[in-house]
């Protein structure tokens, strides 16, 4: 049946914004055509941004954009422009801001009425079709809006250029060096800034449950990450003992897929009980990491199998046979938050038989009344394998089996439900998040296939969204056959981590290569000449009201965080010089945010961390491949996260030199390792054990 409406948005290939095709709703994507006619009909903007896996945007759609009435208000008195966040992050940092500044809050679905000129006057996030929630209901807002448009202009006029004056005035002070800046990058030697940072994450510890802070919490994995660099810097007991009780605390939660594996985006209780659904192919790369930092760390064989089995999900689930990784999976399925993935006694009954399901339910915390809701339960772990087999007077191994072999059964019972939708655009960013994360653990526990697919993810993101000309320029998003939207910083940054990773993983001179490649073009189109750092979209990207630079971590790192660090690796590999000087410019340039508030910057201290400690850098010959072997697993084991390697062998050696000095004069006939930091090199060793002893000196 032919659908009763479709607008703009069904020429589009973001299946957020095709969600919205068949709306009533006249919907224009973000560009010129939109802006043009709220020009000619002086007509302002209701811009509404969101995301497909968004549950609050898929309510407010039902409940207001597909109703013909509250429709034909906004037809009659907007030009409305729908925006997947996804796509345009740089659309949505800077209308973000104008609603946080305006409401104290942000989040999704956003609603933001505009000028013309695209300048903000009002807005919020979620309205409710009628007035509920103590939130004014849609079409009342819709009403006032297009009141005071025709009824009180000069004052509409005056909000807008206030607010988008106090927007640049922000976006000015993270462009501008910190007061008292002096040589680049002089504060980062200060030993008290990392001790410091811990000291203040930690405040904030939940010791009880992990994590930080009360409900919502979400899994903070960089924090996490931190604190263990911390740690095997400085010998922190706490830092270290607080990251491994929130991973332990956050796996045995139903915020991590008990059947599944993955993590869904947040929990809606302090115990990581019950989660909001959604699950984001970046938190999960995010928290591979994470995970793998934790087993490193520690030696504790549960953070290395939940980096297995988030890593297979992804896989599993996120793959295309091309090559990249989608987006997201959706929070609900039919009509429902959360409906896929909960159970209750009968339904696991259904599936064990009632002895078995009586053994397994308490396992996974399904009882009576459950934890969600309608009865439901969110499968999560209230017991360890160990003391679940002690109140049974059982032998750990036994459980362990028996829980495996039910997880199976649950899981393909699972799998006959609706799932949810996913969104399979692939974007730059995130699969760059996801080529480390398989690359980093692929080499660390020796699993070949997840490093074949972050070289394949590495080549689709190249081929498809990559072009040399011009300069050379990455496109940010993938879907049906179009590359589309400029890359902003963080697309290049995380590629860059992502290559920098694969680079250690497989040691193709082509990966290197490639990452110098973004390096320089970041330099070239979006470096600030004047105060340093970077700005958040190239010289040559779409002018929006405002052009900033990113001043926080959040969901994902920022794309400065990323990219000091990645130029600091690169400095170290390839000894250009120019590299490092960017890096300390920026960290100059967040200086008071480094000192003051260290939780909202926790990669870019990473980044610090790597500065400080001198790190090591480690040359390797060899005759081939299989003569490096020993070498790589000595440098594979442990947690030491502050190193660089080159290597080479007899076949590659020729392309490596020339893109790193490391390898200048150097030559040899058998393996052989050299360890080299601030300039200074020991003498060879040939053994890997005589390299093991060479680390341990420093580290």
């Amino acid at each position: 049946m032919a659908a009763k409406h479709e607008n703009r948005l069904a020429q589009e290939t973001s299946p957020y914004l095709l969600q919205h095709a068949h709306n009533p709703v006249d919907w224009y994507p973000w560009g010129p055509e939109a802006f043009a006619r709220a020009k000619a009909e002086d007509k302002p903007i209701f811009l509404s941004i969101g995301y497909s896996a968004c549950h609050w945007c898929h309510v407010m759609e039902h409940e207001s954009f597909e109703q013909e009435a509250i429709a034909a208000l906004m037809n009659a008195s907007f030009v409305c422009i729908k925006v997947d966040r996804e796509e345009r992050p740089d659309v949505d940092e800077v209308y973000m801001k104008a609603v946080q500044t305006l409401t104290q809050s942000g989040g999704w679905p956003m609603s933001v009425w505009l000028t013309p000129d695209l300048k903000p006057f009002f807005g919020g996030t979620y309205f409710p079709p009628a007035d509920r929630y103590g939130r004014p209901g849609f079409p009342r807002v819709l009403n006032e809006m297009a009141r005071l448009w025709k009824e009180d202009r000069p004052r509409v006029l005056r909000s807008a250029d206030g607010l988008t004056d106090h927007l640049r005035e922000l976006a000015a002070a993270v462009a501008a060096p910190a007061v008292g800046g002096g040589e680049p990058g002089a504060f980062v030697d200060d030993p008290s800034l990392l001790p410091r940072a811990a000291e203040l994450l930690l405040r904030g510890f939940d010791e009880e449950n992990g994590g930080f802070g009360e409900a919502p919490k979400f899994p903070h994995s960089m924090d996490l990450q931190l604190l263990l660099r911390i740690d095997a810097r400085f010998g922190q007991a706490p830092a270290r003992e607080a990251a491994a009780r929130s991973l332990e605390k956050m796996a045995g939660g139903g915020l991590h897929d008990q059947l599944a594996g993955g993590f869904h985006r947040y929990s809606v209780d302090e115990r990581w009980a019950v989660p909001h659904f959604e699950k984001m192919l970046y938190d999960n790369a995010l928290l591979a990491m994470a995970y793998l930092d934790g087993w490193l760390a520690t030696g504790d064989a549960a953070h290395a199998q939940t980096v297995r089995t988030t890593l297979d999900w992804a896989l599993r689930e996120m793959h295309s046979p091309a090559g990249g990784f989608y987006s997201t999976q959706d929070a609900d399925s039919e009509g429902e938050e959360g409906k896929y993935f909960v159970w209750d006694p009968a339904q696991f009954e259904a599936v064990l038989g009632a002895e078995r399901a009586a053994w397994v339910a308490p396992f996974f915390g399904v009882g009576p009344g459950g934890n969600f809701e309608h009865g439901k339960t969110v499968l999560w772990r209230p017991w360890s394998v160990a003391d679940f087999a002690k109140s049974r007077s059982m032998e750990p191994a036994a459980v362990s089996a028996g829980i495996d072999a039910a997880r199976r059964e649950l899981l393909a019972a699972r799998a006959q439900r609706i799932a949810p939708n996913r969104d399979d655009k692939v974007l730059a960013d995130w699969n760059g998040l996801m080529i480390a994360a398989l690359a980093r653990a692929g080499a660390a526990m020796g699993e070949p296939r997840w490093i074949d697919a972050a070289t394949a993810a590495a080549a689709f993101v190249k081929r498809e969204l990559w072009s040399d000309a011009d300069g050379g320029k990455l496109r940010r998003s993938f879907k049906d056959g179009r590359a589309r939207h400029d890359g902003n910083l963080a697309d290049y940054a995380f590629l860059i981590e992502g290559l920098l990773e694969l680079w250690e993983a497989r040691f193709d001179p082509a990966d290197l290569a490639f990452a110098k490649r973004l390096a320089d073009v970041t330099l070239e189109q979006f470096w600030d000449s004047e105060h340093g750092g970077f700005f958040f979209t190239a010289h040559d990207a779409e002018a929006l009201l405002v052009r900033g630079k990113e001043a926080w971590d959040g969901a994902t790192p920022s794309g400065p965080s990323v990219h000091v660090h990645n130029l600091l690796r690169l400095a170290e590999l390839t000894g250009n010089e120019s590299y490092r000087l960017a890096a300390l410019r920026t960290l100059e340039l967040y200086r008071s945010k480094l000192e003051q508030m260290p939780h909202a910057l926790s990669r870019m201290l990473a980044a610090v961390d790597f500065a400080q400690s001198q790190p090591a850098e480690v040359v390797l010959l060899a005759p081939d491949r299989a003569a490096l072997a020993p070498f790589l697993a000595v440098l594979r084991a442990g947690f030491a996260p502050n190193r660089v390697v080159i290597a080479a062998t007899q076949e590659t050696r020729a392309e490596v030199a020339k893109l790193t000095a490391l390898l200048e004069g150097r030559d040899a006939k058998v393996a052989t390792a050299w360890v080299c930091r601030a300039g200074t090199c020991k003498l060879p060793v040939t053994t890997a054990e005589g390299l093991a002893a060479e680390l341990r000196t420093k580290e």
